[in-house]
């Protein structure tokens, strides 16, 4: 089981990514966020929907030192829901920066799981630039290893999108946004949050790909 997110822009500018998108010249479009594909995701469609499993969003920008990655899942949920840590699903973030669009030099890995004397979550994040090893950690505390920060737990849903107005341009064929109607207002999702100097990204005037897929072990639920 996969989901695909995919952003490009240039590594001298804003890199953001809402919604989940995939696309390059001639290779067509790829895209998922939140409840898609519905058949699988979506609880008005599907009886068991795998939550922990269903990218919402990727988001990725940079600061003048930093390069931030944000990985949400398992969402929009009610604030009074906990969030979801599942030991079979793997999280990857990719990112291309040889110049080839289409492959893959960083290939970063998040897995979650429980201590071996505790019930606690903590969350593991392989093969990222400049660290030996893996980071690794319990969830909700930023974990900090050879200047990467991560983070992992239950946050806010950033993304904003006025589902009414959507609906209705649907319907009825006339624009109806709002800006003051924000359905994701109030509403939870899990996250994985990974700070990176940006140094270890970029790579010449190169363009950055990044992009996330998750994969279940042991075939679909």
């Amino acid at each position: 089981m996969r989901r695909n997110a995919k952003l490009m822009a240039g590594a001298a500018g804003l890199i953001l990514a809402v919604g989940a998108t995939q696309l390059l010249p001639g290779l067509g479009l790829n895209a998922a966020d939140h409840l898609d594909p519905p058949g699988r995701t979506d609880p008005s469609v599907d009886s068991t929907p795998d939550r922990a499993a269903d990218i919402a969003d990727l988001y990725a920008w940079h600061t003048d030192d930093r390069i931030n990655l944000v990985l949400t899942f398992s969402g929009p949920q009610a604030t009074d829901q906990p969030a979801t840590y599942d030991p079979d699903v793997l999280y990857q973030i990719y990112i291309s920066n040889a110049g080839d669009r289409a492959s893959t030099e960083i290939p970063i890995r998040v897995r979650f799981g429980t201590g071996s004397m505790t019930d606690e979550f903590g969350v593991q994040v392989s093969n990222v630039p400049g660290v030996s090893g893996a980071i690794e950690g319990p969830v909700e505390t930023n974990l900090t290893q050879d200047g990467v920060m991560v983070r992992a737990g239950l946050f806010d849903d950033p993304f904003f999108f006025d589902l009414q107005g959507f609906m209705e341009t649907a319907s009825t064929g006339d624009l109806s946004f709002s800006a003051d109607r924000d359905f994701f207002a109030g509403l939870n999702l899990t996250a994985v949050v990974i700070s990176i100097p940006r140094q270890r990204i970029e790579n010449g005037d190169n363009l950055i790909d990044v992009w996330a897929d998750t994969s279940r072990f042991g075939g679909q639920l």
